[in-house]
Protein backbone atom coordinates (compact mmCIF):
# COMPACT_ATOMS: atom_id res chain seq x y z
CA UNK A 1 0.00 0.00 0.00
CA UNK A 2 1.73 3.62 -0.64
CA UNK A 3 1.46 5.97 1.98
CA UNK A 4 -1.31 8.45 -0.09
CA UNK A 5 -3.81 7.77 -2.06
CA UNK A 6 -6.97 9.31 -3.71
CA UNK A 7 -10.52 9.48 -2.23
CA UNK A 8 -13.73 11.78 -2.47
CA UNK A 9 -15.35 13.64 0.63
CA UNK A 10 -18.56 15.34 0.47
CA UNK A 11 -17.22 18.43 1.60
CA UNK A 12 -21.08 19.73 1.90
CA UNK A 13 -24.65 19.45 0.55
CA UNK A 14 -23.76 19.10 -3.15
CA UNK A 15 -19.75 19.77 -3.03
CA UNK A 16 -17.32 16.56 -2.94
CA UNK A 17 -13.39 16.91 -3.28
CA UNK A 18 -11.37 14.54 -4.37
CA UNK A 19 -7.70 14.79 -2.94
CA UNK A 20 -4.89 12.76 -1.25
CA UNK A 21 -4.57 12.12 2.12
CA UNK A 22 -2.96 9.30 3.81
CA UNK A 23 -3.61 5.71 3.08
CA UNK A 24 -4.65 3.51 5.99
CA UNK A 25 -3.18 0.92 7.93
CA UNK A 26 -5.12 -2.14 9.45
CA UNK A 27 -5.24 -2.49 13.16
CA UNK A 28 -6.23 -5.45 14.95
CA UNK A 29 -8.76 -8.09 13.02
CA UNK A 30 -8.77 -5.79 9.89
CA UNK A 31 -7.49 -6.02 6.34
CA UNK A 32 -6.22 -3.44 4.03
CA UNK A 33 -8.18 -3.70 0.26
CA UNK A 34 -6.82 -1.89 -2.87
CA UNK A 35 -10.72 -1.36 -3.78
CA UNK A 36 -11.10 -2.00 -7.56
CA UNK A 37 -14.79 -0.69 -7.77
CA UNK A 38 -17.68 0.12 -5.84
CA UNK A 39 -21.35 0.67 -6.72
CA UNK A 40 -23.36 3.78 -5.52
CA UNK A 41 -26.43 2.98 -3.05
CA UNK A 42 -28.44 5.50 -4.48
CA UNK A 43 -30.54 6.69 -1.24
CA UNK A 44 -27.56 7.08 0.51
CA UNK A 45 -25.67 9.01 -2.35
CA UNK A 46 -28.12 11.69 -2.57
CA UNK A 47 -29.95 11.92 0.90
CA UNK A 48 -25.85 13.42 1.78
CA UNK A 49 -25.50 15.32 -1.13
CA UNK A 50 -28.97 17.29 -0.68
CA UNK A 51 -28.06 17.54 3.11
CA UNK A 52 -31.02 15.32 4.01
CA UNK A 53 -30.70 12.75 7.08
CA UNK A 54 -31.61 9.22 5.44
CA UNK A 55 -33.50 8.39 8.60
CA UNK A 56 -36.45 10.31 10.17
CA UNK A 57 -34.63 12.83 13.28
CA UNK A 58 -31.24 12.20 12.29
CA UNK A 59 -28.60 15.05 11.62
CA UNK A 60 -25.62 15.41 9.22
CA UNK A 61 -22.34 17.00 9.57
CA UNK A 62 -20.30 18.32 6.91
CA UNK A 63 -17.68 17.56 5.91
CA UNK A 64 -18.70 13.88 5.87
CA UNK A 65 -16.86 11.36 6.89
CA UNK A 66 -14.30 10.38 4.24
CA UNK A 67 -14.91 8.29 1.29
CA UNK A 68 -18.38 7.60 2.61
CA UNK A 69 -21.26 6.59 1.77
CA UNK A 70 -19.60 4.02 0.25
CA UNK A 71 -20.13 1.05 1.20
CA UNK A 72 -20.93 -1.54 -1.98
CA UNK A 73 -17.06 -2.56 -2.97
CA UNK A 74 -14.47 -5.42 -3.78
CA UNK A 75 -11.06 -5.11 -3.34
CA UNK A 76 -7.81 -7.29 -3.31
CA UNK A 77 -6.28 -8.27 0.46
CA UNK A 78 -2.78 -5.94 -0.02
CA UNK A 79 -1.93 -6.11 3.54
CA UNK A 80 -3.33 -8.36 6.50
CA UNK A 81 -3.16 -6.53 10.31
CA UNK A 82 -2.55 -8.64 13.18
CA UNK A 83 -4.86 -11.49 14.26
CA UNK A 84 -6.61 -12.43 11.04
CA UNK A 85 -6.02 -16.15 10.31
CA UNK A 86 -8.40 -16.68 7.37
CA UNK A 87 -7.53 -13.91 5.05
CA UNK A 88 -4.19 -13.61 2.78
CA UNK A 89 -2.59 -10.40 0.60
CA UNK A 90 -3.85 -11.01 -3.11
CA UNK A 91 -7.43 -12.32 -2.12
CA UNK A 92 -10.45 -11.25 -3.92
CA UNK A 93 -12.86 -9.72 -1.74
CA UNK A 94 -16.20 -8.73 -1.29
CA UNK A 95 -17.49 -6.01 1.05
CA UNK A 96 -20.51 -7.46 2.99
CA UNK A 97 -21.54 -5.40 5.94
CA UNK A 98 -21.06 -1.60 6.07
CA UNK A 99 -18.62 -0.94 8.43
CA UNK A 100 -20.89 2.45 9.90
CA UNK A 101 -20.68 5.94 8.59
CA UNK A 102 -18.16 6.66 11.76
CA UNK A 103 -15.39 5.41 10.21
CA UNK A 104 -13.92 5.82 6.17
CA UNK A 105 -15.88 4.41 3.41
CA UNK A 106 -14.31 2.76 -0.02
CA UNK A 107 -14.89 6.06 -2.09
CA UNK A 108 -11.66 5.83 -2.29
CA UNK A 109 -8.17 3.52 -3.67
CA UNK A 110 -7.61 1.78 -0.34
CA UNK A 111 -9.54 1.04 2.48
CA UNK A 112 -9.25 -1.08 5.89
CA UNK A 113 -12.35 -3.01 6.73
CA UNK A 114 -12.37 -5.78 9.58
CA UNK A 115 -11.89 -9.38 8.27
CA UNK A 116 -15.37 -10.14 9.60
CA UNK A 117 -16.73 -7.71 7.15
CA UNK A 118 -15.76 -9.00 4.14
CA UNK A 119 -15.94 -12.65 1.89
CA UNK A 120 -13.87 -14.21 -0.21
CA UNK A 121 -15.12 -14.61 -3.52
CA UNK A 122 -15.23 -17.59 -5.96
CA UNK A 123 -12.79 -17.48 -9.11
CA UNK A 124 -15.43 -17.55 -11.31
CA UNK A 125 -17.48 -14.67 -9.59
CA UNK A 126 -16.45 -11.14 -11.24
CA UNK A 127 -15.92 -7.77 -10.02
CA UNK A 128 -19.54 -6.78 -11.36
CA UNK A 129 -20.95 -9.93 -10.30
CA UNK A 130 -20.10 -9.51 -6.68
CA UNK A 131 -20.06 -5.32 -6.03
CA UNK A 132 -23.72 -5.10 -4.71
CA UNK A 133 -23.03 -7.99 -2.30
CA UNK A 134 -23.80 -5.73 0.27
CA UNK A 135 -27.29 -4.94 -1.04
CA UNK A 136 -27.75 -8.46 -1.58
CA UNK A 137 -27.11 -9.34 1.65
CA UNK A 138 -29.68 -6.59 2.78
CA UNK A 139 -32.72 -8.32 0.95
CA UNK A 140 -31.31 -11.54 2.02
CA UNK A 141 -32.10 -10.99 5.50
CA UNK A 142 -35.78 -9.75 4.68
CA UNK A 143 -36.14 -13.10 2.56
CA UNK A 144 -35.30 -15.08 5.42
CA UNK A 145 -38.18 -13.67 7.41
CA UNK A 146 -40.73 -14.24 4.80
CA UNK A 147 -39.20 -17.74 4.04
CA UNK A 148 -39.72 -18.75 7.86
CA UNK A 149 -43.32 -17.60 7.33
CA UNK A 150 -43.53 -20.09 4.59
CA UNK A 151 -44.84 -17.05 2.27
CA UNK A 152 -42.38 -16.82 -1.06
CA UNK A 153 -42.19 -20.60 -2.61
CA UNK A 154 -45.00 -21.68 -4.53
CA UNK A 155 -46.34 -17.80 -3.71
CA UNK A 156 -48.00 -15.01 -6.25
CA UNK A 157 -45.55 -12.49 -5.18
CA UNK A 158 -45.50 -9.07 -4.95
CA UNK A 159 -42.25 -6.25 -5.02
CA UNK A 160 -43.37 -3.03 -4.66
CA UNK A 161 -40.32 -0.59 -6.00
CA UNK A 162 -37.98 -1.72 -9.25
CA UNK A 163 -34.97 -0.08 -7.63
CA UNK A 164 -31.86 -2.16 -6.54
CA UNK A 165 -33.38 -3.54 -3.78
CA UNK A 166 -36.98 -4.54 -6.31
CA UNK A 167 -34.81 -5.84 -8.55
CA UNK A 168 -33.27 -8.17 -6.39
CA UNK A 169 -36.11 -8.96 -4.87
CA UNK A 170 -37.32 -10.12 -8.14
CA UNK A 171 -34.77 -12.55 -8.95
CA UNK A 172 -34.83 -13.83 -4.97
CA UNK A 173 -38.62 -14.48 -5.04
CA UNK A 174 -37.86 -16.78 -8.71
CA UNK A 175 -34.67 -18.22 -6.79
CA UNK A 176 -36.49 -18.82 -3.39
CA UNK A 177 -39.57 -20.94 -5.11
CA UNK A 178 -42.42 -17.78 -6.11
CA UNK A 179 -44.81 -19.27 -8.96
CA UNK A 180 -45.77 -15.36 -9.96
CA UNK A 181 -43.61 -12.50 -9.49
CA UNK A 182 -44.82 -9.03 -10.05
CA UNK A 183 -43.21 -5.98 -10.13
CA UNK A 184 -44.91 -2.76 -8.90
CA UNK A 185 -43.41 0.55 -10.26
CA UNK A 186 -44.52 3.93 -11.85
CA UNK A 187 -41.27 4.03 -14.30
CA UNK A 188 -41.21 1.59 -17.42
CA UNK A 189 -37.67 1.26 -17.89
CA UNK A 190 -37.56 -0.38 -14.31
CA UNK A 191 -40.69 -2.62 -15.44
CA UNK A 192 -39.19 -3.74 -18.41
CA UNK A 193 -35.80 -4.73 -16.68
CA UNK A 194 -37.67 -6.55 -13.92
CA UNK A 195 -39.12 -8.78 -16.58
CA UNK A 196 -35.71 -9.46 -17.81
CA UNK A 197 -34.55 -10.47 -14.14
CA UNK A 198 -37.56 -12.95 -13.43
CA UNK A 199 -40.50 -11.06 -12.86
CA UNK A 200 -43.68 -12.54 -14.79
CA UNK A 201 -45.70 -9.37 -14.88
CA UNK A 202 -45.16 -6.00 -13.69
CA UNK A 203 -47.61 -2.95 -13.48
CA UNK A 204 -47.76 0.78 -12.55
CA UNK A 205 -49.35 1.78 -9.03
CA UNK A 206 -51.86 3.89 -11.05
CA UNK A 207 -53.28 0.89 -13.44
CA UNK A 208 -57.06 -0.52 -12.40
CA UNK A 209 -55.96 -3.58 -10.00
CA UNK A 210 -58.52 -3.76 -6.97
CA UNK A 211 -57.69 -3.02 -3.56
CA UNK A 212 -58.91 -6.58 -3.34
CA UNK A 213 -56.67 -8.93 -1.08
CA UNK A 214 -58.73 -12.34 -1.52
CA UNK A 215 -59.72 -11.36 -5.02
CA UNK A 216 -58.35 -13.14 -8.00
CA UNK A 217 -56.19 -10.72 -8.61
CA UNK A 218 -54.56 -10.46 -4.51
CA UNK A 219 -51.16 -11.84 -3.88
CA UNK A 220 -50.12 -13.85 -1.24
CA UNK A 221 -46.89 -12.04 -0.18
CA UNK A 222 -45.00 -9.07 -1.07
CA UNK A 223 -42.11 -6.94 -0.16
CA UNK A 224 -42.36 -3.17 -0.50
CA UNK A 225 -38.83 -1.64 -1.34
CA UNK A 226 -39.38 1.82 -1.04
CA UNK A 227 -40.38 2.40 2.60
CA UNK A 228 -43.35 4.50 1.35
CA UNK A 229 -46.19 5.00 3.42
CA UNK A 230 -48.38 4.65 -0.48
CA UNK A 231 -46.44 1.65 -1.80
CA UNK A 232 -46.68 0.01 1.59
CA UNK A 233 -50.67 0.70 1.86
CA UNK A 234 -51.10 -0.10 -1.82
CA UNK A 235 -49.58 -3.59 -1.24
CA UNK A 236 -50.99 -4.45 2.08
CA UNK A 237 -54.74 -3.92 0.65
CA UNK A 238 -53.53 -6.19 -2.08
CA UNK A 239 -51.71 -9.33 0.08
CA UNK A 240 -53.33 -11.95 1.93
CA UNK A 241 -50.59 -13.05 4.16
CA UNK A 242 -47.64 -10.83 4.37
CA UNK A 243 -45.81 -8.09 3.18
CA UNK A 244 -42.16 -7.21 4.34
CA UNK A 245 -41.38 -4.04 4.63
CA UNK A 246 -37.53 -3.56 3.34
CA UNK A 247 -37.19 0.42 2.42
CA UNK A 248 -36.66 2.57 5.08
CA UNK A 249 -39.61 3.46 6.70
CA UNK A 250 -40.27 7.21 7.61
CA UNK A 251 -44.01 7.58 7.64
CA UNK A 252 -46.68 5.60 9.96
CA UNK A 253 -48.68 3.45 7.63
CA UNK A 254 -52.64 2.24 8.47
CA UNK A 255 -53.09 -1.28 9.29
CA UNK A 256 -56.94 -1.76 10.06
CA UNK A 257 -59.83 -3.69 10.36
CA UNK A 258 -59.68 -4.84 6.85
CA UNK A 259 -55.92 -6.15 6.90
CA UNK A 260 -56.57 -7.99 10.38
CA UNK A 261 -57.68 -10.75 9.13
CA UNK A 262 -54.34 -12.68 8.02
CA UNK A 263 -52.18 -10.53 7.01
CA UNK A 264 -48.26 -10.17 8.89
CA UNK A 265 -46.87 -6.43 8.51
CA UNK A 266 -42.91 -7.87 8.80
CA UNK A 267 -40.51 -5.48 10.07
CA UNK A 268 -36.67 -5.76 9.63
CA UNK A 269 -34.23 -7.73 11.19
CA UNK A 270 -30.39 -7.34 11.98
CA UNK A 271 -27.60 -7.99 9.07
CA UNK A 272 -25.65 -11.19 9.24
CA UNK A 273 -22.79 -13.06 7.67
CA UNK A 274 -24.71 -15.81 6.60
CA UNK A 275 -26.95 -13.89 4.71
CA UNK A 276 -24.48 -12.42 2.78
CA UNK A 277 -23.36 -16.21 2.05
CA UNK A 278 -26.38 -17.28 0.88
CA UNK A 279 -26.67 -14.24 -0.97
CA UNK A 280 -22.88 -14.90 -2.73
CA UNK A 281 -24.32 -18.60 -3.14
CA UNK A 282 -27.24 -17.50 -5.41
CA UNK A 283 -24.67 -15.20 -7.47
CA UNK A 284 -22.11 -18.21 -7.59
CA UNK A 285 -25.39 -20.59 -8.81
CA UNK A 286 -26.35 -17.72 -11.36
CA UNK A 287 -29.94 -17.22 -9.51
CA UNK A 288 -28.75 -13.87 -8.99
CA UNK A 289 -27.14 -11.19 -11.46
CA UNK A 290 -25.57 -8.09 -9.81
CA UNK A 291 -23.93 -7.25 -12.38
CA UNK A 292 -27.04 -6.34 -14.36
CA UNK A 293 -27.85 -3.62 -11.80
CA UNK A 294 -24.89 -1.68 -12.87
CA UNK A 295 -25.94 1.15 -15.63
CA UNK A 296 -22.73 2.87 -16.25
CA UNK A 297 -19.35 2.50 -14.94
CA UNK A 298 -17.16 6.34 -14.10
CA UNK A 299 -14.34 6.87 -12.71
CA UNK A 300 -14.50 7.90 -9.11
CA UNK A 301 -12.83 11.35 -9.78
CA UNK A 302 -16.74 12.18 -11.52
CA UNK A 303 -19.12 11.63 -8.62
CA UNK A 304 -20.92 14.35 -8.93
CA UNK A 305 -21.72 13.54 -12.36
CA UNK A 306 -23.38 9.91 -11.37
CA UNK A 307 -25.16 11.12 -8.76
CA UNK A 308 -27.44 13.49 -11.33
CA UNK A 309 -27.49 10.67 -13.12
CA UNK A 310 -28.76 8.65 -10.37
CA UNK A 311 -31.60 11.79 -9.46
CA UNK A 312 -32.84 11.69 -12.96
CA UNK A 313 -33.22 8.06 -12.88
CA UNK A 314 -30.83 7.29 -15.58
CA UNK A 315 -29.36 5.16 -13.83
CA UNK A 316 -30.25 2.03 -11.53
CA UNK A 317 -26.62 1.80 -9.84
CA UNK A 318 -23.45 3.65 -11.33
CA UNK A 319 -20.27 1.71 -10.79
CA UNK A 320 -17.24 3.91 -9.38
CA UNK A 321 -13.92 3.14 -10.32
CA UNK A 322 -10.94 4.26 -8.06
CA UNK A 323 -7.96 3.89 -10.19
CA UNK A 324 -9.25 5.49 -13.13
CA UNK A 325 -8.42 9.30 -14.28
Amino acid sequence: MNDTMKALQIAAPGRVEWSNVPTPKPGLGEVGLRVEQVNTCPHWDLHLMDGVPMFTGGTIEYPYTLAQPGHEAVGQVVEVGPDVEDLSVGQRVACWRDAGHHRQGCYAQYVCMSAQDVLPLPDDVTWDQATSLELAMCVQVSFEQLLRNGAVENAQFGVGGLGPAGLVAVQMAKAYGASEIVGIDPLGARRDMALRLGADATVAPDDDWPADRHGKHGLDAAIDCTGLKASIEFLMDRTRRAVAIFGVLREEVAYGSRHWAGLSLIGYEPHHRAAAEAALGLVADGKLDLAALITEKLPLSQYEEGTEKLRRKEAVKICYLPWEA
